[in-house]
């Protein structure tokens, strides 16, 4: 059985309420996807990697990191430059721009295998949240990794916001 893919931001939550949209989710894995598993400021701390690992743990949700499905630095400078020319803060910014989503698709997702992913699962996993910051799916990379689960794996998707 394929396993439901959510996806899910942490902007917009607060700590009670990102974990329980988790539990409501059902989910059973939790897949972080971001090159550095860290949030700047006390706001989000609930997210570094250390106590977001013990809390899911608490949870008895499987942590995962899959840090090569994170872009690298060069990609996310190219959606920076972006946002700069756009004047878009990041906690604002509503969608990827095309030059993120080019890099994205030729540095991560041309050589992802999404059996890959299901192969780090445990075999009973039944629905799977592909993490990253951004609130909006569509302004982040999590969509484009959840859009590749779907097409090539029939996953259902859905996203899961504030």
């Amino acid at each position: 059985m394929k396993p439901k893919i959510i996806t899910i931001g942490v902007y917009g939550f607060d700590e009670a309420g990102f974990f329980r949209a988790l539990q409501d989710a059902k989910v059973d894995t939790f897949c972080d996807i971001r090159d550095r598993r860290g949030v700047r400021g006390s706001t989000y701390a609930f997210v570094n990697s250390q106590r977001l690992q013990a809390r899911l743990a608490d949870l008895d949700i499987y942590y995962l990191h899959r840090k090569d499905l994170a872009p690298s630095k060069a990609v996310r400078a190219k959606q920076a430059e972006m946002d700069k020319v756009t004047k878009t803060a990041k906690r604002q910014r509503m969608e990827l721009g095309q030059t993120f989503i080019e890099g994205y698709i030729l540095e991560c997702l041309t050589h992802f295998q999404p059996k890959s992913l299901l192969d780090d699962l445990k075999p009973d996993a039944q629905v799977v949240a592909l993490f990253c910051v951004e609130q909006e799916p569509a302004a982040c990379h999590r969509s484009l990794v959840a859009d590749k689960l779907a097409k090539e794996l029939s996953c259902e998707v859905e996203h899961i916001l504030p």
